[in-house]
């Protein structure tokens, strides 16, 4: 088994042709280690979430590689790289994307249910237990909170054991003490279930949770901190990277 979940070698990636070609990633090679939880962070436009989505298989980019857990995409048809994210990848977003209609138990359940399996009770109550939802699972979204429905969000993604979970602004949308009970469980599960984490982040505070910053500007990663950095320091780089070179 390797020890990296993700490798990205020298991505390049953009949008529009010619002259207006906006280049997004220009260049990126990096490797997010199995078990660790990785913050990723940037100005407005620096390629945060291309990265993103080029790592979870979710864009193609215009040249480079990437692997998830041994996997090279690039070598996938469009069903196999579909396969593989259903199966190796988990996914959160800022937005909570729960069915209103549904429970939390089906919710979690509706994945793989639109891929044609019926994932064992056992395996979806797991989940939610392991976001601290075992008595909440036949609640719908307008019966739980914000912080309770993005739990069921990250359940959902625990569902099929995934190589590796991307979060994208996971805590965008929620209040302060509801952020830290978010970043709590995401901490948790690499602490302790050995999962592997990378997240976007604009928010100094939910990256010095993280074992590792990636920080990108203009497309390219600007610093790589493999060490504790409290948010003020970390606001700080952010402050010059805006900046930029004097």
């Amino acid at each position: 088994m390797t020890t990296q979940t993700a490798v990205l070698h020298d991505i390049r990636a953009g949008y529009g042709t010619g002259d207006r070609q906006l280049v997004a990633l220009d260049g990126v090679s990096v490797a997010f280690d199995r078990g660790t939880f990785t913050a990723v962070m940037g100005p407005s436009g620096s390629g945060k979430s291309t990265l993103l989505h080029c790592a979870a298989g979710l864009e193609r980019p215009l040249a480079g590689s990437v692997s998830i857990d041994g996997v090279r995409l690039d070598d996938l048809t469009e069903d196999q790289l579909t396969r593989l994210r259903r199966d190796r990848v988990g996914f959160v977003f800022q937005a909570f994307n729960l069915v209103s209609a549904l429970t939390a138990e089906q919710n979690v359940a509706l994945p793989a249910r639109l891929a044609g399996r019926r994932p064992p009770a056992a395996d979806v109550a797991a989940a939610l237990a392991a976001v601290g939802l075992a008595g909440r699972r036949r609640h719908r979204p307008s019966e739980l909170s914000g912080g309770e429905q993005q739990r069921v969000a990250v359940a959902r993604a625990l569902l099929s054991r995934p190589a590796v979970v991307f979060a994208d602004e996971p805590t965008g949308a929620l209040d302060s003490v509801t952020s830290r009970q978010i970043l709590d469980l995401l901490r948790g599960l690499v602490d302790e279930q050995g999962q592997t984490v990378v997240m976007v982040t604009h928010d100094p505070v939910a990256a010095a949770r993280a074992d590792r910053i990636v920080f990108l500007a203009d497309g390219r990663i600007a610093d790589d901190v493999r060490s504790p950095l409290a948010p003020e320091q970390i606001a700080a780089r952010t402050a010059r990277l805006v900046a930029g070179p004097c």
